[in-house]
């Protein structure tokens, strides 16, 4: 399957004769220009205007954004309510953790995530192959939260999510503070990952991709 990040919790997870998925699409004022783009299911994970931005995204795509079960067009989709803080929501609301399994391969995005989750909510969401995870703070999880959160899912492959890059407006946290937290010294970046359930490795391994942006923004 082919996973490409447009940058915050924006991704696209595509495989050959299945839906395409785009998570977490952001407007204009994010600061990053998110590229044209198709789907068929389009989730999003905060009840926020930065990640529900449905207009960017052409279809005629269905749109998930609350926990369940849902099949379509082969990829089978599990949706569990989490909190978007580390206070049982009572400051930033409810997040939704989805998980795509792609005929095998599970991918599972935290989406804005602000706390560690608990075993049963693990549990619910499968064998987790590749996760998606926030990193830059802002109100979701710190490195440390997330190195946590890691742990506990124990994924073949991390791709990082939701921290500074280059154009983007607020104030997040930098990739590199994750790497420092996970023991590594430098990760070099990808455009896009390329990747099977049978190139998978046993041992945890932070994968970084590059933010693609459209081209001209």
């Amino acid at each position: 399957m082919e996973i490409t990040w447009y940058g915050q919790t924006c991704f696209r997870l595509s495989e050959r004769g299945l839906a395409t998925v785009v998570t977490d699409p952001y407007p204009p004022d994010v600061g990053l220009a998110l590229p044209r783009t198709r789907a068929d299911i389009v989730t999003v994970s905060y009840d926020d205007p930065q990640c529900r931005y449905t207009a960017g995204v052409r279809g005629p795509s269905k749109l998930l954004d609350g926990p369940g079960e849902y099949e379509i067009g082969g990829v089978f989709v599990t949706g569990i309510a989490t909190f978007a803080d580390g206070k049982r929501g009572a400051l930033r609301g409810l997040n939704t953790v989805f998980a795509f399994d792609f005929g095998g391969l599970n991918v599972c995005h935290l989406g804005r995530l602000g706390h560690v989750p608990t075993q049963s909510q693990v549990e619910g969401l499968g064998t987790v192959n590749i996760l998606l995870v926030p990193v830059g703070d802002g109100g979701s999880l710190t490195p440390a939260r997330a190195s946590e959160a890691i742990s506990l899912f124990e994924p073949s492959l991390v791709i990082p999510m939701y921290y500074k890059v280059r154009g983007l407006k607020g104030s997040l946290g930098t990739l590199g503070r994750f790497l420092k937290e996970m023991g590594l010294e430098k990760v070099s970046s990808q455009e896009v990952l390329q990747i099977s359930r049978t190139s998978l490795s046993e041992e945890t391994q932070v994968v970084v991709l590059q933010p693609k942006q459209r081209s001209g923004g």
